[in-house]
């Protein structure tokens, strides 16, 4: 398949290099030469140099053969225009980044299909909502929505003290069988294992478990993990971010937010909008701004400035204070892995995010939905079952999957069931599967009819 990637900056740098690493025909799109140089220097790739919104730039990257045009540039109007182009040149998908929340927005005189666009990625929204959902689970480092929110998956750091440390999954799983749950993959060091029943837990690795969400407190309990609420947090940075979360956060009850910004402008302007939001207009990096305003009486800390680090430093500073909870606005991948080592409790990274969405285009029919999570190194597919599939044929327990993957729960339309040795799938039914690098096409053909 040819893939037209306008945009080679981080954003599109990612995108092209999984559209790369899944052996697709990609073409990368960008009027800086330098940025060019880059992507050709890292990736296996063909580049064009020139405008995105030209016709002539479009034919030259091929754009009649290609069946999918993904737009990541910084300039929303780009974007649009690119992805109206390649709808009039017979492309299949077209996807696009963009910050305004204008073309999604229901009162909106246009709306994406308007411009022929399939699909419009606001990485903002998505980071923000991300990040809402770690406050309202205090004990986790990641949250991931599944199955229309019927179930949640939850990263948990082990920390020395955990009742579970040195214990099998099988002892652990059967203390808690009152409580329907199933840890799906455990993170440690730079490893991802999918675990089997003899697989011990850890002190400081990365679990991650997959329960209905009236069952995810009693699972952190039993992990050694509170879910105490958090009422007083303290954001800092009014980007277009901190103002979604602090929005967010100031419609729950019981929560008082404290939002730090350093542009008085910028902090005027959030301050008439964001009503119950305590904003105070500060150096952002001033450490003793941050602890005379209470910081070390917050429950949570969340960094979403444009400078990481000074995120990274300031969750470090609220974590020797005793800050319960800390979140950190990171981009750059080589902070991600080590910023829960050193100490942070969760990093939410914007490009995730279209990388999530754009996965879901790259992958057959009947694979309904795709998400990744921070840190580990396994996709989760939604497959439906085909007729005749051999995962149709009987019991999981009876049936020998590929190694490198790990069904985790069915869903059969009304009913979703997190699965168990004793669990059969329906053709129609769809599945919830963790799936290792390099396993994905076995995990389609167990659902695909022969």
């Amino acid at each position: 398949m040819r893939a037209i990637v306008l945009g080679a900056g981080i954003v599109g740098f990612d995108v092209a290099k999984l559209l790369s690493h899944a052996e697709h025909d990609v073409v990368v799109i960008d009027s800086d030469p330098e940025a060019l140089a880059h992507v050709s220097e890292k990736l296996d790739v063909m580049t064009v140099c020139g405008n995105g919104t030209s016709t002539a730039v479009l034919e030259q990257a091929g754009i009649r053969s290609a069946r999918i045009m993904i737009a990541v540039t910084a300039i929303d109007e780009v974007n649009i225009i690119a992805c109206m182009l390649a709808d009039r040149l017979g492309v299949e998908t077209t996807v696009a980044r963009v910050r305004s929340d204008e073309l999604s927005n229901t009162t909106a005189v246009l709306n994406s299909t308007d411009f022929g666009i399939d699909l419009v990625i606001h990485p903002e929204e998505s980071a923000a909502e991300e990040i809402v959902r770690l406050i309202r689970r205090a004990g986790a480092t990641e949250v991931v929505m599944l199955a229309n929110e019927r179930l949640h998956l939850v990263g948990l750091r082990l920390d020395p003290d955990s009742p579970v440390i040195g214990r099998s999954l099988r002892d652990v799983v059967s203390e808690g069988s009152a409580t329907p749950f199933r840890v799906m993959a455990i993170t440690r060091g730079i490893r991802t294992i999918l675990p089997n029943g003899d697989e011990r837990f850890r002190n400081n690795d990365q679990v991650f478990v997959l329960a209905r969400p009236k069952s995810v407190p009693p699972v952190l309990e039993l992990f050694g993990k509170s879910d105490r609420r958090i009422q007083n947090v303290m954001i800092l940075g009014g980007t277009d971010i901190g103002a979604k979360v602090a929005f967010r956060l100031s419609q729950e009850k019981h929560k008082s937010i404290k939002l730090i910004e350093g542009n008085r402008q910028r902090a005027e302007q959030l301050a008439e909008v964001l009503g119950s939001v305590l904003v105070i207009h500060g150096d952002d990096t001033d450490i003793d701004l941050l602890i005379t305003e209470g910081l070390s009486d917050m429950d949570a800390f969340i960094a979403v400035t444009d400078d990481e680090e000074s995120n990274l430093v300031t969750c470090l500073l609220a974590k020797h204070l005793t800050v319960r909870k800390t979140v950190a606005l990171l981009s750059k991948g080589a902070y991600i892995p080590i910023s829960q080592s050193i100490g942070l409790d969760a990093a939410v990274n914007k490009k995730l995010s279209v990388s999530r969405e754009i996965m879901r285009f790259l992958r057959g029919k009947h694979v309904k939905s795709v998400a990744t999570v921070h840190g580990m190194d396994a996709e989760i597919l939604e497959i439906e079952a085909s007729p005749r599939s051999k995962i149709t044929s009987d019991i999981l327990m009876n049936m020998k999957l590929p190694t490198g993957l790990l069904l985790a729960a069915v869903n059969s339309g009304d009913e979703i069931e997190i699965a168990t040795g004793q669990t059969r799938i329906k053709a129609g039914d769809s599945a919830f599967i963790f799936v290792m690098p390099g396993q994905i096409a076995k995990a389609e053909a167990l659902f695909a009819t022969p």
